[in-house]
């Protein structure tokens, strides 16, 4: 706080009603402002409770902070109070459905839906770290945001990821928003609107900030969104009318030479929310270690990739990026700061490792171990020299081989086969290419010559950044899924010839595949995770969809959306009963999606959900307990965020059981119903 012990005081209330923001100053009524108002945050340096913080998390909102905002008149900051008594035995029912306004959470244009001089209160506190939200492709559109010389830059660069990954609400699926605001639309005579954009972003440079926003969406029953890069598939982080934080800007990274925990013993990283997995390997590279993380170089290190489970080019040689992660540190969902590992608060620490993205708090920091061509050939040897590729997956898989590659249909009866880097870690070059020899061999006994060009590098990060290319930005016509297809699969002569076929089918009806080899088994001494136990025994991952042209029937969108996940994720799950795919690339409207993305997890990740985040703080497609919530006014076949967020349990079940299964059962009868 300023001099002379200035206070903050709100006139009026927390909601629409509140009109002004005055201070108290030895007596003296006096307006708030930039001036006289510092942010609400307390300085905790190094070392506290055994945890090493990184610069943007020593500062923190405290209790004190809080009690000197508070004195005595201020009872409306209580908006920003932890909530740190919030089991769900705490609540009756009741109270249940008050804090959810019956059913839904508070939405603009609702009675209780925070106006503008909130927001400015929010403002002040961060220090000037709120934002409110202009689409990235507004400056194409005609109004106060136009900008010629930005719109032609986007024109030229819309579908590069890293484009969007500065900007603090843009996703790399706009099919999620609400396709609102795409800079080719504005010619036509579209309209620039925030749909299922955020309402306002939180640029969180330092832990308080987290704070304060998890707090008063709490407490005010805002919908909450967590938002690093926007590169997603799922609709994950963004959402209409939300509070977003945005956690790109916590970019540091530490490095540990010497980390010691129950399970591990080496050197280390703890890297900030913000961290992209470029800057990972940069960092990595430059003194002399190996880190895991994606393909993707924008992807986001610490926040769903890694919660999702992440796989990578090095996962057959060391597991998941979740299987790297020695200690976690989140903001919760009653707004505490607090680390998670092996010895402290070990449920969560086992849920965000691989119990996915957006559901059990924040992130601010992650601590991870160290880890040290297109084919013109006929349809029939097309599909021949397919097969022989991809039924030595076993014998590649046993060689730590990691390789991904594209079919895409290319007209009637013809295909583009693109294969991408294949990469054996820890292989010379003369063993990797006795182990494609055989594979060589027998694709030129079919007629199908292959020149491969070969490449050997002394450490990972050279050879990813020259192999591996940027990703694209996704459109709004295109839907995914995704199947981890299992080696018994691959060992069982009927049920593969049935895999085959099926795989081929989905191809052969104008379905794209981007397939994986890969084999994410857990290094051995790797503490039990949530992480989907169908990772630990896949030899392939097939990622799959359908499109549909921009100027589609609302009848025509419908069913190749339902053929999505009724017809080509259906044939795929009945080759691979009880297995399981990936919840960051999966299938957002999956009816069985528990199963689909946590496997036997889901049940244990269930109730520890309504016992951490009974209030549903945090919600995000397909997360744990996403069953219990829907948009309102969408449509059965996709769910897009650009509606109210709603709770099913207040609307659809009035008895509101007690017993935890009763209501997973029901949520799951409900979302068939419903879907």
């Amino acid at each position: 706080m300023q001099t002379r012990g200035a206070w903050l005081v709100l006139a009026g209330c927390f909601a629409s009603c509140v009109s002004s923001q005055t201070i108290t100053v030895d007596g003296d009524v006096i307006a708030a402002g930039e001036s006289n108002i510092s942010p609400a945050a307390e300085v905790v340096n190094g070392v506290q409770d055994s945890r090493v913080t990184l610069p943007e998390e020593e500062l923190q909102l405290t209790d004190d902070i809080l009690g000197n905002l508070t004195g005595l008149q201020l009872s409306n900051v209580s908006v920003f109070y932890f909530g740190d008594d919030e089991s769900e035995d705490h609540f009756t029912k009741r109270e249940l459905d008050n804090r959810w306004n019956g059913k839904c959470k508070t939405f603009p244009g609702d009675l209780l839906f925070p106006g503008k001089p909130v927001w400015k209160v929010l403002d002040l506190l961060t220090g000037g770290a709120v934002i409110s939200t202009v689409p990235l492709g507004a400056a194409c559109y005609e109004g106060e945001h136009y900008d010629a010389k930005k719109c032609e830059f986007l024109f030229s660069n819309w579908a590069n990821s890293s484009t969007h990954v500065v900007d603090p609400t843009s996703v790399m699926s706009p099919l999620f928003q609400g396709a609102t605001c795409q800079p080719q639309d504005a010619e036509a005579g579209s309209v620039c609107e925030i749909s299922g954009f955020p309402l306002y972003s939180i640029k969180a440079t330092n832990v308080a900030h987290i704070q304060l926003a998890v707090n008063m969406a709490r407490n005010l029953n805002l919908r909450l969104v967590v938002h690093n890069t926007g590169h997603d598939f799922l609709g994950k982080s963004t959402g209409a009318g939300a509070l977003s934080i945005w956690t790109h800007n916590m970019k540091s990274i530490q490095v540990l030479k010497e980390h010691k925990t129950k399970s591990y013993n080496g050197p280390a990283f703890k890297v900030g929310a913000g961290v992209q997995v470029r800057e990972l390997y940069e960092t990595a590279e430059r003194n002399g270690f190996t880190a895991v993380g994606g393909e993707c170089r924008d992807v986001g290190v610490a926040g769903g990739y890694a919660a999702g489970g992440g796989h990578s080019p090095l996962s057959p040689l060391v597991g998941l990026a979740s299987d790297q992660i020695l200690s976690v540190d989140i903001v919760t969902p009653q707004g505490r700061f607090i680390t998670v590992d092996e010895e402290n608060h070990e449920d969560l620490f086992w849920a965000i490792r691989g119990g996915g993205a957006a559901t059990w708090g924040v992130v601010t920091s992650m601590t991870f171990k160290v880890a040290t061509s297109s084919l013109n050939i006929s349809e029939t040897q097309f599909w021949s020299a397919v097969e022989a590729y991809w039924s030595r997956f076993p014998d590649f898989s046993d060689a730590k081989s990691y390789e991904y590659h594209f079919i895409f249909p290319a007209g009637p009866d013809a295909y583009l086969w693109s294969m991408n880097s294949w990469v054996v870690p820890g292989t010379n070059l003369a063993d990797f290419k006795k182990l494609v020899e055989p594979l060589l061999q027998e694709w030129e006994s079919l007629g199908v010559n292959i020149k491969p060009e070969y490449f050997e590098h002394d450490s990972f990060y050279p050879m990813w950044r020259s192999h591996f290319p940027s990703e694209n930005v996704g459109t709004a016509e295109v839907r995914t899924g995704s199947r981890l297809i299992p080696r018994g699969n691959f060992e069982d002569k009927e049920l593969w010839n049935k895999t085959f076929k099926t795989l081929r089918g989905i191809a052969e009806d104008g379905a794209t595949l981007i397939m994986y080899n890969i084999n994410a088994a857990a290094p051995e001494g790797t503490p039990a995770s949530a992480v989907n136990p169908a990772w630990r025994d896949a030899l392939m991952f097939v990622i799959t969809g359908s499109s549909w042209a921009p100027d589609a029937t609302e009848e025509e969108i419908s069913e190749t959306n339902r053929r999505v996940t009724y017809e080509i994720m259906q044939s795929l799950k009945d080759i691979t009963p009880g297995g399981g795919g990936y919840g960051n690339e999966g299938d957002v409207i999956d009816p069985d999606f528990g199963q689909s993305f946590f496997g036997s997890n889901y049940k244990r990740l269930y109730n520890l959900k309504k016992k951490i985040d009974p209030l549903g703080v945090f919600y995000a497609p397909t997360a744990v307990d996403s069953e219990d919530w829907y948009i309102e006014g969408q449509d059965q076949y996709l769910t897009r965020q650009t509606g109210k967020l709603c709770h099913r349990w207040v609307f659809l079940c009035p008895s509101y059981p007690k017993n935890i299964y009763q209501r997973q059962e029901i949520s799951y009868l409900l979302l068939r119903i419903t879907t």
